[in-house]
C-alpha cells in the first residue's frame, strides 16, 4: 500500500514538475527627468542630497556606475527605451521629433508584454507623439494618466487646457487637483493594487525634476542651500523619492515585491536650468559630454539579482527592453535589428567579454559621440576630442593628438554606424492647436496688429 502511494505521489510530482512554468515577473520601469548624476545619495553627492528610496533600490539591487541614457534630451531616450533600438534607426533624433511621433512601424515593450497577458500602464510624461494614433493606448498600454508633451508640465495647474497640454486619463483630457508627482504615485499604487492576480508592466516616467521649478512648501522648507532655486529642485526630488517609496511599499504590501523587476534611471543628464548637480561629470543636458548622458541607473529584482552591488559595465537605456523580455521569457521579433542587450548577466557579474563593443550617440545636427571600452570620442561642430574615461571621467584631458589611431578607428566606427541609420523623421501634417492654444495664438496676432 505504501509503495503504491509513493508511486502515485512521485507520478503526480513528475507531472507537476514537467508542467511547471516560472511565474512571470512584474515589471516596474521608473524614469526621472533631468535628474543630476550627483543628486542621488547612493552616488557621490553633495551633503544636501538625500534620496532614501532610490538608495533603497540600490541597497536591494545593483547600482550602475557607467549607466547611460541613449540621448542627451528627453524624447529620443524614451523612443529608444520602449523599442530597444537606437532611435536613430527610425529617424527620432531630437526632442522636437516627439511632435511628429514615434513611427507606427515600431513595436514597443508594452506591445510585447500585453500579448503575453500583462496588464500595462503608463503614468507620467509620454513625449512620443501628440496625435491620437501615437498616444499610449495605441502603443501597447491599457491605461494612461499623464501628459502627452512637449517638454515639461505645470505641477499644480492640472486643469483642462487644450488637446495637447492637458492631463489625460486614458484617451480624454481630465481635470485634476493636487501636485502632479503625488498624483502619479497615486495612480501607480492603484494600478499595482488592482493587478495583484496577474503580471503587470508599470511604466512610471515622472516629469520631476524637470523645469518648471515648483514644489510643495513643506518640502521646500527642509532646505537652505543659499539658493532658493536649488532648494526648490531638491524639494521636487524629495517628493519624487517619496513617490518611489510609495510604489515600493505597495509592491511589498501586495506580495509582489520579490518577483518584481524594477529599473530606475534618468532620461538624460541633469539640466543646468533646474540647478541639477552632475558631480564630477562634465556639462549638462543637451551635451554629449558625460554630464549630458551618464545618469543614475539602478536595477532591482530581489528573486534574481544580487543585493547592494555595483556594476561598472557600460550599459545604455536601450538595454532595458531586451532585459525585460529576457526576464519575462519573451523572444524579440526577428524582423528588425535590436541594439539593446540583455544586461542580466552583467548585473550578476557573469558577463564574459563586453556587453557592447561600442556605444553611439547622435543628435542629428552637430553632436555625436562614440564610446568603446575606456575610450570616448566626442565630436562638437566637427572638432574631435578623445578621452580616457577610466582615468578621466570628468573629460578634462583631450588625448586626441597623442592617439590619432584611436581617433581614426572610432570615427570610422561612427561613420559605419551612421550609414545604417535613417534620416530624421518629417512632420506629415502640422499639429493643430486645441481651443485654448488657439485663443493664445489669436491674442498674440491681435497684439502684433496693434
Amino acid at each position: 500500500m505504501k509503495a503504491s502511494l509513493a508511486a502515485a505521489w512521485h507520478g503526480h510530482l513528475g507531472r507537476v514538475i514537467t508542467g511547471w512554468k516560472p511565474v512571470p515577473p512584474n515589471i516596474v520601469l521608473i524614469v526621472s527627468d533631468d535628474h543630476g548624476y550627483a543628486d542621488s545619495s547612493c552616488y557621490d553627492h553633495p551633503k544636501e542630497v538625500a534620496t532614501p528610496n532610490i538608495d533603497r533600490l540600490a541597497a536591494e539591487g545593483v547600482r550602475l556606475t557607467n549607466g547611460y541614457a541613449s540621448a542627451c534630451v528627453c524624447a529620443p531616450t524614451r523612443a529608444g527605451l520602449l523599442t530597444g533600438r537606437y532611435q536613430q534607426r527610425f529617424g527620432f533624433y531630437t526632442a522636437p521629433d516627439s511632435r511628429v511621433g514615434m513611427p507606427l512601424s515600431e513595436i514597443t515593450i508594452a506591445d510585447l508584454l500585453r500579448k503575453q497577458g500583462y496588464a500595462t500602464a503608463v503614468f507620467g510624461k509620454w513625449h512620443l507623439g501628440l496625435e491620437p494614433e501615437y498616444r499610449p493606448l495605441k502603443r501597447g498600454f491599457d491605461e494612461f494618466y499623464g501628459f502627452l508633451g512637449h517638454g515639461g508640465h505645470d505641477y499644480f495647474n492640472l486643469d483642462i487646457t487644450d488637446e495637447y497640454t492637458s492631463i489625460y486619463r486614458n484617451d480624454k483630457p481630465t481635470k485634476d487637483t493636487g501636485y502632479l508627482t503625488n498624483n502619479l504615485a497615486r495612480e501607480a499604487v492603484s494600478f499595482i493594487e488592482r493587478n495583484q492576480n496577474k503580471p503587470f508592466f508599470l511604466y512610471l516616467p515622472f516629469n520631476a525634476v524637470h523645469w518648471p521649478l515648483q514644489a510643495l512648501p513643506e518640502h521646500v522648507k527642509r532646505f537652505n542651500t543659499g539658493d532658493p532655486s536649488r532648494d526648490t529642485y531638491l524639494a521636487m526630488l524629495v517628493c519624487m523619492d517619496e513617490a518611489i517609496g510609495r510604489v515600493l511599499d505597495a509592491l511589498r504590501r501586495t506580495g509582489a515585491d520579490a518577483n518584481t523587476l524594477i529599473v530606475f534611471f534618468s532620461d538624460n543628464g541633469g539640466a543646468k536650468n533646474n540647478l541639477a548637480n552632475n558631480g564630477a561629470l562634465r556639462d549638462y543636458k543637451h551635451s554629449l559630454y558625460e554630464g549630458g548622458i551618464r545618469v543614475p541607473f539602478v536595477v532591482r529584482w530581489p528573486d534574481k539579482l544580487p543585493r547592494g552591488t555595483a556594476c561598472d559595465e557600460p550599459i545604455i537605456s536601450l538595454d532595458v527592453m531586451p532585459t525585460i523580455c529576457a526576464a519575462a521569457g519573451i523572444e524579440l521579433p526577428s524582423d528588425r535589428v535590436y541594439d539593446g542587450r540583455d544586461m542580466l548577466p552583467a548585473l550578476r557579474g557573469q558577463l564574459k567579454g563586453s556587453l557592447h563593443e561600442t556605444l553611439f550617440w547622435d543628435d542629428g545636427a552637430e553632436l555625436w559621440t562614440v564610446r568603446a571600452g575606456k575610450w570616448k570620442l566626442v565630436s562638437v561642430k566637427g572638432t574631435l576630442e578623445l578621452y580616457d574615461l577610466s582615468a578621466d571621467m570628468g573629460e578634462k584631458n583631450d588625448l586626441s593628438q597623442q592617439n590619432p589611431d584611436v581617433v581614426e578607428r572610432l570615427e570610422r566606427d561612427y561613420r559605419a554606424w551612421k550609414g545604417t541609420m535613417a534620416p530624421r523623421i518629417q512632420r506629415i501634417r502640422p499639429a493643430q492647436p486645441g481651443p485654448a492654444a488657439q485663443k493664445r495664438t489669436d491674442k498674440k496676432k491681435n497684439k502684433k496688429k496693434r
